[in-house]
């Protein structure tokens, strides 16, 4: 479960009018799956400061976005992630440009060869940056009318988001938070509003689907490691359940990714389905609770890639809110 805080400035005014979303959770490659309700638009000016842990497990890298399988291996990792983001308007459309740096503690247990070697890792990852662009869908919130009047009706976004590779990486281990390489996705959010907008009643079909693309880690134990583009779709089915407590549907799946070392290893292509639910409830004004869970499998190669997670959102007024 995941508590969230934050700091407001022109929404404060909103109080229980309307609120938008603002969340930092898809820029960490720990979750890979943006949560939903996460596009849903706030008044121009919002400024938040999000604090998320998290908690993964499984045998690949949470903190890497390519998701290449550590045969024989069980990692767990433990994050903690602190960010800024801001509203704004450009050319008359929502905008968010958006910081976030993810930290924590990474271990695991690898087996090659009839022999276990444990690793692990700790400190810093690789910070990451997003631009969010409205491309279709309801003008900039400028005021406290405009943001009571918001309904997604069909959105359509851009969103870039690019990782910097100066988080706490060791040539020397396979496991790192730090990825010693430039990675970045480009992709485009759909929200798709179903029946009346009124708090307690409101259901949306939501989509996001993203191209990732890694750069080559020259020092990877001492070789160079390469990955393909990584395609991702997220879906979710979103359905308040009261004007507090609301749930979503998720469903997740990404193709590609294979990877090579100094040129060899069969490049092999990820082709990864999942499934999973979130719940979310405003305590207050101030602070939400979300808590999330998702299975994951991996159908090629054959070695299963799943975990559990939380997921974490933030909004930045009060009636209209959250996320996962």
């Amino acid at each position: 479960m995941n508590i969230e805080g934050f700091l407001r400035t022109p929404a404060a005014a909103l109080r229980r009018t309307a609120a938008g979303l603002l969340g930092l959770a898809l820029l960490t490659p720990a979750t890979a799956q943006v949560p939903a309700r996460f596009y849903w638009k706030n008044l121009e000016g919002g400024s938040a400061v999000p604090l998320i842990f998290q908690s993964l497990s499984g045998n690949t890298n949470p903190f890497d976005p390519s998701h290449q399988v550590v045969q024989g291996g069980y990692l767990e990792g433990t994050l903690a992630m602190a960010g800024y983001g801001h509203t704004f308007s450009l050319s008359g459309r929502p905008a968010m440009l958006a910081f976030l740096v993810p930290m924590g503690r990474l271990n695991g247990e690898i087996t090659a060869a009839g022999k276990t070697v444990s690793e692990s890792a700790h400190g810093y990852a690789d910070p990451l940056i997003e631009f969010d662009i409205n491309l279709i869908g309801p003008r900039t919130q400028k005021n406290i009318p405009d943001a009571m009047r918001y309904e997604p009706g069909f959105s359509l976004d851009l969103i870039a988001d690019l990782a910097i590779p100066i988080g706490n990486y060791d040539n020397t281990k396979q496991l790192n938070l730090g990825q010693n390489r430039w990675y970045g996705r480009l992709g485009f959010p759909i929200v798709w509003e179903f029946g009346s907008w009124v708090p307690g009643r409101r259901t949306t079909l939501e989509f996001l689907p993203v191209a990732w693309v890694f750069g080559t880690n020259t020092d990877f134990v001492g070789q160079s490691l390469k990955t393909d583009p990584l395609y991702q779709l997220d879906a979710h089915l979103t359905r308040d359940f009261t004007r507090h407590l609301w749930g979503s549907l998720d469903g997740i799946w990404y193709s590609g990714g294979g990877s090579t070392i100094n040129g060899s290893g069969g490049g092999k292509k990820l082709n990864n389905s999942g499934i999973g639910f979130t719940l979310g409830y405003q305590v207050n004004e101030n602070i939400a609770l979300t808590s999330g869970t998702s299975r994951r499998s991996t159908i090629t190669p054959p070695r299963p890639c799943a975990w559990t997670t939380s997921w974490s959102r933030w909004s930045s007024a009060g009636t209209r809110w959250s996320k996962v």
